[in-house]
């Protein structure tokens, strides 16, 4: 599915969130502190909107992993980090969430956008993502997650599910199901306590979140 859309995905991103989607990341990835000559991983980095925020963040001398399961998104990633200048600095990597196959205690930081809910089983790639990091590093998750007002998740709900498909299927000329998926992928994630648990459950502590747009976007930030 997300092979079928990498080209357009981008836009799609903008159209279907108004814009808010760089906001959104901009703000994720100013919970990762800076780090003088860090490493950094990106999980599902996609077309690598994340990574290329979080990294200055790690020092003139420092390294961002921009990991991804699917080649196709991964290579429209590639190609933006180029346009920037800055393979040399930002490493693209296909590879699974749940099975990384990084040494334990690599990473400084490591963030994720919108790709948590696309993981077959989210408790190992919770687990995989803690093991790679050091300890004291720090884990941003940006992802879709609970409305907190409930004329909001009316309005989301219709959205989502009657407004969203129609909108990205007319741009991706997509017949793959993707967008009927995405949606229902974002109902069946767990909400922002729910993945606190989660989180806490494979080791990491200072487990807190932030919800923006109403709750529509949460980040959750987590040490290790």
């Amino acid at each position: 599915m997300f092979t079928a859309i990498a080209g357009v995905y981008d836009l799609n991103n903008t159209l279907l969130s108004f814009g808010l989607h760089y906001s959104w990341k901009k703000i994720a990835a100013s919970y990762i502190p800076p780090i003088e000559e860090g490493t950094a991983l990106d999980v599902g980095s996609g077309t690598a909107d994340l990574a290329l925020l979080v990294e200055p963040r790690m020092g003139a001398k420092g390294r961002v992993i921009a990991s991804d399961l699917n080649h196709a998104m991964l290579a429209e990633g590639r190609k933006k980090v180029a346009d920037h200048g800055l393979s040399g600095k930002i490493t693209c990597l296909q590879a699974s969430a749940e099975h990384l196959g990084f040494p334990d205690n690599t990473f400084d930081a490591v963030t994720t956008g919108f790709c948590m809910r696309n993981v077959g089983n989210l408790p190992q790639a919770v687990g995989e993502i803690c093991r790679v990091m050091k300890p004291g590093g720090r884990f941003v998750c940006l992802e879709f997650s609970r409305p907190v007002f409930g004329w909001l998740r009316t309005l989301y709900d219709w959205y989502s599910f009657t407004l969203l498909p129609w909108i990205g299927t007319k741009v991706a000329r997509d017949t793959t199901g993707v967008y009927e998926y995405l949606p229902a992928s974002i109902r069946t994630f767990p909400d922002q306590e729910r993945l606190c648990e989660i989180l806490r459950a494979a080791g990491f502590q200072h487990v807190e979140y932030r919800n923006l747009t109403g709750g529509i976007v949460a980040i959750h930030i987590a040490t290790k």
